[in-house]
């Protein structure tokens, strides 16, 4: 009796936290979407979503170029972290010892806590000056924050996808070593394409990761409210531009930021829902 009343108070304080969880997501959607509601009033979603006009003493609020920052900034991050990434995952798994896979993973780890604003320090130290050197351009813009974030989302996307490549049973590879195939061979048509929905789950992440980064980017990224006329001239992304303005914001301009942070927060439940998909998903 005491064991059943134990384990109806466990269920229903998991159940009660589970309800928090959907209850602060809740409130976060209705802030930002009253927050945001004037200027998609007022503005309207085609003014703030195709124009690049970015005046608020004007009254222009256009978003293209931040939202076009942000991509551009992501996916060259992804382009560049991503292969990288997943090479050393196959090689923690599937070639190097385990005293030495278990040292390296423990420096990928110590990489995923450095905080933001050393990354942020090092591009702008580092990174900037020399592309500046290599171009003869001011040396900001989405090739460094693009190089930055590669390095900031390398942890996460190594760490799930050798997760996931762990996770192939063994009798797949002994099955593809016993029919006559070398190992490269089985690392590239058997274990890889086994794996193949813990990898795609961890470049999804590594995209959220990505997209999210705000202190590092600011720091590379220009600043400057126009598309990037390169990859090394300043510009801008939806989360710089809410960390630079909002302090000094008010009326539609306050707005317009919260447009920015309400597209950032589609776009990381739409990625959520891309993995539920893919965790769902059977492989026959």
């Amino acid at each position: 009796m005491v064991l059943f009343k134990r384990e109806y108070l466990i269920e229903k304080v998991l159940l009660a936290l589970a309800g928090l969880s959907f209850v602060s997501i809740a409130i976060m959607v209705i802030f930002l979407a009253a927050e945001a509601g004037p200027a998609l009033a007022k503005v309207g979603v085609k003014n703030l979503f195709f124009e690049s006009t970015w005046q608020p003493n004007d009254g222009r609020y256009g978003l293209l170029v931040f939202i076009t920052g942000s991509l551009l900034t992501s996916i060259g991050g992804m382009l560049l972290g991503a292969p990288p990434a997943l090479a050393s995952a196959i090689f923690l798994t599937e070639i190097s010892s385990k005293r030495f896979s278990k040292i390296l993973t423990g420096f990928i780890e110590l990489l995923a806590g450095i905080p933001s604003i050393v990354f942020g320090w090092i591009g702008f130290t580092l990174i900037v000056p020399i592309i500046r050197d290599k171009t003869n351009t001011p040396g900001v813009g989405i090739l460094a924050a693009a190089m930055i974030l590669s390095m900031m989302i390398l942890p996460t996307i190594t760490s799930i996808a050798a997760d996931a490549i762990r996770s192939v049973p063994d009798s797949y590879k002994q099955a593809s070593l016993g029919l006559g195939a070398t190992r490269w061979q089985t690392i590239r048509r058997v274990t890889l394409p086994a794996a193949k929905r813990g990898i795609t789950i961890s470049v999804i992440l590594g995209l959220g990761r990505a997209i999210g980064e705000t202190m590092a980017v600011a720091m590379v990224i220009g600043p400057a409210s126009v598309f990037a006329k390169s990859l090394t001239t300043p510009t801008h992304t939806l989360t710089t531009k809410i960390l630079i303005e909002m302090g000094e914001s008010w009326g539609l301009h306050r707005s317009a930021l919260f447009v920015m942070a309400l597209v950032l927060l589609t776009i990381s439940m739409g990625l959520i829902y891309s993995i539920n998909h893919f965790l769902g998903k059977e492989d026959y």
